[in-house]
C-alpha cells in the first residue's frame, strides 16, 4: 500500500487526532494571500496600486507518491477606495485531493480597510464564508485486512466554513526606507473546528480537522524604481503540532523577471522566478506567470519528492 495511504487509514479507522497540516500549502504564498487571510491585500495591490486581480494556481505536491497532494485555484478581488474606510471583495474556488481524501470549497471574502489614503498606509479586518465539500474514496484505499472495511460506499459530507484575518501596511517616505512598504497579518483560515462522520449501513468512521493559526510579514525594499527585494516569513502552527516557519527572498528585477528562494523549518528548500508579461500599452494592466518549486530533505520516513506550482495573475 502506498504509504501515504495507509497514514490516512489509520488515522481514519482508530480516530487519531493527527497533529498535521489539513489546509492547502503553497510556495507563493504572497500570491495566495486572500486564501491566506481574508484580510490579506494582493502583491499587485501593494507594488502597482491595482485594486482588481483575477488569477488561477495548481500545485502539485510530493510527486514522489502516487496520487500526492494536488491543488487547484481560482480566485479574485476587488477593492472599493473611499474616504476613510474602504472596502475589499472577492472569493475564491478551491479543490484539494490528498490520496483517498480531499475537499473542494467555493468561499466569499469581506474585509474592511480603515485609511485616510490607502495606498499609502491601511489595517484591515475580514472574513471569508463558504461552503466545503469533505470526500473520501473508498474505493482508493487498499485495506491490510478484508475485515477492516468499516463502510463500502464513497462517502461526501457538506459543512459550512468561516475564517477571520487581520492585515496592516505602511508606506515609508524619506530616507533610506523610501517608498518601501512593511506589511504583516495573522489569520484563522478555518475558524470552526469539524468533526466529521462518515458513515453506511456497514459501520462508520470519523476525523477531525482542527483550526490552523497564520502569521506573515514581509518588506517590499525598493533599491531604484523599477527593482526591489522582498523578504518575507510565513509562520503556521496548529494545536500540539511543532511551529512551521517558511523564510523567503524575492528580488524584482528591472527586466519585469523576479527570482526567488526560501527554506522552512520542515527542512524543505524553495525556489520561485515569474515574469510580468506587461504593462499593456495605454493601460496600467499586468499580467504576471509565476512558477514555484519546493524539495523536502526528511531525515526520516520515506521520500516525498518535489512539489511544484505554477501561478497565472492578472490585475488592473
Amino acid at each position: 500500500m502506498n504509504r501515504i495511504y495507509q497514514v490516512i487509514l489509520v488515522c481514519l479507522i482508530f480516530q487519531v487526532p493527527v497533529a498535521a497540516q489539513q489546509l492547502s500549502l503553497f510556495t507563493q504564498y504572497r500570491q495566495n494571500i486572500g486564501v491566506i487571510n481574508p484580510a490579506g491585500l494582493s502583491s499587485d495591490f501593494m507594488v502597482f496600486d491595482q485594486n482588481t486581480t483575477f488569477g488561477a494556481s495548481v500545485r502539485r505536491q510530493w510527486v514522489g507518491f502516487t496520487n500526492p497532494p494536488t491543488t487547484q485555484l481560482i480566485q479574485g478581488s476587488y477593492i472599493y477606495n473611499g474616504d476613510n474606510v474602504s472596502l475589499l471583495s472577492g472569493g475564491y474556488l478551491i479543490n484539494d485531493q490528498t490520496g483517498p481524501t480531499g475537499f473542494t470549497g467555493l468561499y466569499g471574502r469581506f474585509a474592511t480597510i480603515f485609511s485616510d489614503n490607502i495606498y499609502d498606509h491601511g489595517i484591515a479586518v475580514g472574513f471569508n464564508v463558504g461552503l466545503v465539500q469533505y470526500r473520501v474514496d473508498i474505493t482508493d484505499i487498499e485495506f491490510l485486512e478484508a475485515n477492516d472495511i468499516l463502510i463500502t460506499e464513497d462517502q461526501t459530507r457538506l459543512f459550512p466554513d468561516v475564517g477571520f484575518g487581520a492585515f496592516a501596511y505602511k508606506r515609508f517616505s524619506g530616507g533610506f526606507m523610501d517608498d518601501s512598504q512593511l506589511y504583516g497579518g495573522v489569520s484563522i483560515p478555518q475558524l470552526i473546528g469539524l468533526d466529521l462522520e462518515f458513515k453506511d449501513s456497514n459501520g462508520e468512521f470519523f476525523t477531525r480537522r482542527v483550526q490552523h493559526f497564520y502569521g506573515i510579514v514581509g518588506l517590499i525594499k525598493y533599491l531604484n524604481d523599477d527593482t526591489f527585494l522582498e523578504p518575507s516569513v510565513w509562520a503556521k502552527y496548529t494545536f500540539n503540532s511543532a511551529l512551521n516557519i517558511d523564510f523567503n527572498l524575492r528580488y524584482k528585477m528591472a527586466t519585469n523577471f523576479w527570482l526567488g528562494a526560501g527554506g522552512s523549518t520542515a527542512g524543505a528548500v524553495h525556489a520561485e522566478a515569474g515574469i510580468l508579461v506587461g504593462e499593456f500599452p495605454g493601460s496600467d494592466n499586468t499580467f504576471t506567470i509565476g512558477y514555484g518549486f519546493d524539495y523536502f530533505f526528511a531525515s526520516f520516513g520515506p521520500e516525498t519528492g518535489t512539489s511544484h506550482e505554477f501561478n497565472v495573475f492578472y490585475s488592473f
